[in-house]
């Protein structure tokens, strides 16, 4: 009798281990157990630079007041024995709002002005010849005093930001693939290696050209650190807790994001804040030894004996082991479906079929305009009259409303409709805030900050959804040619609004059409709530359904 029940439980087992797909695996092994949470925080000290390096120039690249150096002037006794403030006045002439001159000086003292204000408009100006003198009260050094990338040289300044991302950008194609050809383990320790070095180095730039390199490579690596660390942790947990993985932990981008203005404000020396925010890579790169593969991608590529072993320690850290002896190794190579492991991937397989030419050109859309949306918005938006330290805290506090938002609007209605939503709705903010007066100030303000919202709401939902979207084996290159695209967007950003020197509602027409046009394609992408995520491109290709009742009931 007992062998009788005996083989019927084996029976059982056997039938629905056939019937299993890898998501069901991870849900029997406990989808967010304690193995998944480790793994999540293993990362969050490499993920805490993310942030501070993405937004490190408002502090690093601030351009601090200042006037012409006139402390080497030389004009004889008369000169000499003027004070300070006096020596100001004949030298440098006033500007409208009554500030000193940033960037001109008096061709030769004009000691009358000490006497009578004047008309200045008429006396021969010159550009600073021997230098600037700034305002360390915010500051104590940044890249415009230590290399005076001020007035004419201003552009170099700004230009920083620029380089960084394209480093961003074209990091997010390289490691894209790397992550999909070698695994994401090993190509998320390139990406901390990369970024640890460059970042600490850049520290030590003796020149301005240097340390623009230096930045250049810093964002290379850091781009696949943002890639890597989200499709692994979204790779490991089941259906019902991608979104929570996805979106409210992404709670991390926001928390840091406040918190990096108080590190700025006790490090207010540029080497030292570079070094600092960089120094959690350190941390990162010990935690790396203890990160497991993805085990959805070492399935998806042939490797089945190594997803086994990370199984195996998944089960036993979140007591499953009972459920993995009788998930051998025979019934995991043949049950999951498995892409031929000599096969190698590239982005030209990204448009290859037609419906994954179809999902790479509506991704590619929507990152495209959110991106470039998104950033417009912010370069609207009038600051918060407060100093720098304190917007930026704001700015990062504002995040979580739509993070929180995101995360139940996921599960409620849906990651197409969110995502298409908030598109529509800040594109509606922005339309709205094109016929308020601009004596209405705080309307506008308001407006403003809701479109802010829900841009922000649509740039951060667009990572778990596109990650949901595409196959394991092209994961990361779908992703990180959507990332390229998105950069693009960034940069593109700035010059769009510089076209309000040809009509000053343009910039705003052009956003509204981008954001409408995102909320458009999203429309025509697929469902992904409580659907398997695709394991190769014939999963894409024949489309997966949602599971059903039935279905799970079988599980």
């Amino acid at each position: 009798m007992w062998d009788a029940k005996l083989w019927i439980r084996m029976d059982v087992v056997a039938s629905f281990i056939f019937k299993m797909k890898f998501d069901d695996i991870l849900e029997e092994l406990n989808g967010m157990g304690r193995f998944q949470i480790t793994t999540i925080l293993l990362m969050i000290a490499a993920r805490m630079t993310l942030p501070f390096h993405y937004l490190l120039n408002n502090f690093i690249a601030a351009v601090p007041s200042h006037h012409c150096d006139i402390t080497s002037l030389d004009y004889g006794d008369a000169f000499r024995n003027l004070s300070h403030e006096e020596r100001l006045i004949v030298s440098i002439p006033v500007q409208v709002d009554g500030t000193l001159s940033s960037c001109q000086m008096f061709a030769e003292p004009q000691y009358h002005l000490l006497i009578e204000s004047s008309n200045i408009t008429d006396l021969p100006t010159v550009p600073c010849q021997n230098g600037w003198m700034y305002d360390n009260t915010t500051f104590k050094s940044t890249l415009a005093t230590e290399w005076d990338l001020v007035c004419d040289k201003r552009g170099l300044n700004k230009a920083t930001a620029t380089i960084f991302f394209i480093g961003v950008m074209l990091g997010a194609a390289v490691f894209g693939y790397l992550s999909d050809r070698f695994g994401r383990k090993r190509a998320l320790l390139v990406s901390y290696v990369t970024s640890t070095v460059f970042g600490f180095t850049s520290a030590f730039s003796s020149n301005f050209i240097m340390f623009a390199a230096l930045r250049f490579f810093t964002g290379f690596g850091l781009s696949g650190i943002g890639l890597i660390t989200v499709a692994l942790r979204v790779e490991w947990v089941d259906v019902k807790h991608r979104n929570a993985v996805g979106n409210l932990l992404g709670l991390d981008w926001s928390i840091f994001t406040a918190l990096l203005p108080v590190v700025a404000y006790f490090v207010n020396d540029w080497r030292y804040l570079v070094a600092t925010v960089t120094s959690p890579l350190c941390l990162g790169i010990i935690c790396w030894w203890w990160l497991p593969e993805s085990a959805r991608w070492l399935i998806s590529n042939g490797k089945v004996e190594s997803a086994h072993f990370y199984l195996t320690k998944c089960a036993k850290v979140n007591g499953r082991e009972q459920f993995m002896a009788d998930l051998n190794l025979e019934v995991l190579s043949k049950e999951i479906p498995v892409e031929n492991e000599n096969r190698k991937y590239s982005y030209l397989d990204l448009v290859r079929t037609p419906r994954m030419r179809r999902l790479t050109l509506l991704t590619g859309t929507v990152w495209f305009a959110a991106a470039c949306t998104y950033y417009g918005i912010s370069l609207n938006i009038d600051g918060f009259g407060v100093n720098i330290y304190l917007t930026q805290f704001i700015y990062g506090a504002i995040e979580v409303p739509a993070v929180v938002f995101v995360f139940f609007s996921f599960d409620k209605i849906g990651r197409k409709l969110t995502q298409a939503g908030t598109q529509f709705l800040t594109g509606l903010c922005i339309l709205c805030n094109m016929f308020i007066p601009q004596d209405k100030g705080p309307f506008q303000t308001t407006v403003g900050a809701l479109g802010k919202m829900f841009a922000e709401a649509a740039y951060g939902s667009v990572f778990l959804y596109t990650t949901e979207l595409y196959p394991t084996v092209l994961r990361q290159n779908g992703v990180g040619f959507c990332y390229v695209l998105g950069q693009i967007g960034v940069a593109v950003s700035p010059i769009i609004s510089l076209l309000d020197e040809v009509w000053g509602r343009l910039p705003s027409i052009v956003f509204i059409l981008l954001a409408f046009a995102a909320g458009l394609s999203t429309l025509v992408l697929r469902e992904t709530r409580n659907v398997r995520l695709p394991e190769t491109i014939e999963d894409v290709e024949q489309t997966r359904s949602v599971s059903t009742p039935e279905e799970k009931s079988q599980l």
